[in-house]
């Protein structure tokens, strides 16, 4: 059903590709003066960002992912929430003779207000202390089960010290706490894999993609370009271990085996639930696009050697989307119900950077003239404009960087910037508010290179003016 929803909205896309197309605004006003055909400007088949899960879609987040890592630095916590088929909120709906897997809609509803508990644990009730930001990224096992990557930005960063009283890779002791052990035990084991399941999924080329089983070691060692080593004491040191049934056979399981855990949301969620600290992790770019990598994909494409054929379309992305993407019952479920895959806290506002008439503008054949004459409003144009306001507000601009504006003014559907009515009154400039949003100039490819200097510019200078 999804599959038909899909290729209908994209079947829109493409047919109205022919009527609503984009051009530089100075391309237009050029062709419009030489009396160009507009049916040949900006004929291309894209699939825009504003398309949820596209490939443009993914890379504005990770943009906006680096837009939090240039604000607040690196994150915190690394969290990966998977869906546990065996919540009772899920069994007590199921009729007898069914699992989680025949029932995708009780699966997706759980999931998505467990998801919604979680982020809210962590960020309003303040569980591991005040937040800055966060964001996270739903994807989908081949198996159909939903999980999620998530990012947390606290205001107070994650010193060595605390790892430990945060995050543990160990077996709890069951004489303590029972409800522990057995939610780690079920949940939180890897394979095992290696000489004692060679068949396990994780297994290439004889060894464990993961790079289980850890080694022991007794106390976490953090490191300046990766996750800490946890710490894992064996039996002999104070470690716990437990017999997993196998095949038919009894595999004694230690610490080695542990994935890293949060005690307190493993207790108050009963799931698979990887929490890594990253504080330290030097290739900071890799996590935030591991994070909005979305689901797999795969192209082949089998041609037709008949030279007589019609050329293929290598740029239509469109095509190249669809017979690569793949979508599960349980994702085909949750995009009907109209859940949100993606989901970030501040907003993240972008901002557009472009020469003198370089503006980009939205045409059809029937507007094309009237476009080349009246050049659109950008956030670029309307910055200046607001900087050159005879008021408080025009002073107060001329003293931002024009990442900053969002902060204190809002991008209205008339296309100007207007003084924010709600958050933190500004001292300086009465009657103007400051709110939590970011800006993000898009980037500029250095080939570019005067728009690629505006650029540079325009994030390191207050006031153009």
């Amino acid at each position: 059903m999804y599959v038909k929803i899909e290729s209908e909205r994209l079947r829109y896309l493409r047919y109205n590709q022919q009527k609503l197309r984009a051009e530089e605004y100075i391309h237009l006003r050029d062709a419009i003066a030489k009396n160009a055909d507009t049916a040949e400007i900006g004929n291309s088949v894209i699939l825009p960002s504003s398309y949820v899960g596209s490939p443009r879609h993914m890379q504005e987040y990770i943009q906006d992912a680096m837009t939090f890592v240039r604000e607040y630095g690196r994150p915190c916590l690394f969290i990966t929430f998977t869906c546990n088929p065996k919540w009772q909120e899920i069994t007590s709906l199921l009729l007898p003779g069914q699992n989680a897997i025949h029932r995708h809609d009780i699966t997706a509803r759980v999931f998505k207000q467990k998801l919604k508990s979680l982020i809210s644990f962590i960020t309003k009730l303040h569980v591991f202390g005040p937040t800055r930001c966060w964001m996270y990224s739903v994807e989908w096992q081949k198996r159909g089960l939903p999980h999620a990557h998530i990012l947390i930005w606290f205001v107070d960063k994650i010193r060595a010290e605390d790892i430990d009283s945060l995050i543990s890779a160990e077996i709890p002791d069951p004489s303590t706490d029972q409800l522990l052990f057995d939610i780690v035990t079920t949940n939180m084991i890897h394979g095992p894999c290696g000489i004692l399941n060679r068949s396990s999924p994780c297994m290439v080329d004889g060894k464990c993609t993961k790079r289980f089983p850890k080694d022991f070691i007794n106390d976490t060692v953090t490191h300046i370009d990766g996750y800490p080593i946890y710490r894992r004491r064996s039996t002999e040191n104070g470690g716990q271990s437990f017999i997993k049934t196998i095949s038919n056979a009894d595999i004694d399981i230690d610490n080695r085996w542990v994935v890293p855990y949060s005690p307190l949301l493993s207790k108050t969620f009963n799931a698979h639930i990887n929490v890594e600290s990253c504080s330290s992790v030097k290739n900071i770019k890799y996590i935030c696009k591991y994070v909005n990598k979305g689901s797999d994909m795969a192209v082949f494409r089998i041609e037709n050697t008949n030279v007589n054929a019609p050329p293929l379309n290598e740029n239509d992305e469109i095509t190249n989307y669809q017979i690569g993407r793949y979508i599960s019952s349980n994702e085909a479920v949750w995009r009907i119900f109209g859940f949100q895959i993606h989901e970030r806290d501040p907003a993240v506002i972008h901002l557009a950077v472009h020469l003198e008439n370089g503006q980009r503008v939205y045409f059809t054949d029937d507007t094309a003239l009237d476009r080349a004459i009246n050049p659109p409003k950008t956030t670029l144009t309307e910055f200046f404009e607001l900087c050159n306001r005879a008021d408080a507000f025009g002073a107060f601009a001329q003293t931002l960087l024009y990442s900053e504006v969002p902060r204190y003014f809002t991008w209205a559907q008339s296309k100007k910037w207007m003084p924010r009515k709600k958050g933190t009154p500004v001292d300086a400039c009465p009657g103007l508010f400051k709110s939590n949003n970011l800006g993000r100039v898009y980037t500029v490819n250095p080939r570019q290179t005067e728009c690629f200097y505006l650029r540079l510019l325009l994030v390191n200078v207050t006031g153009p003016l």
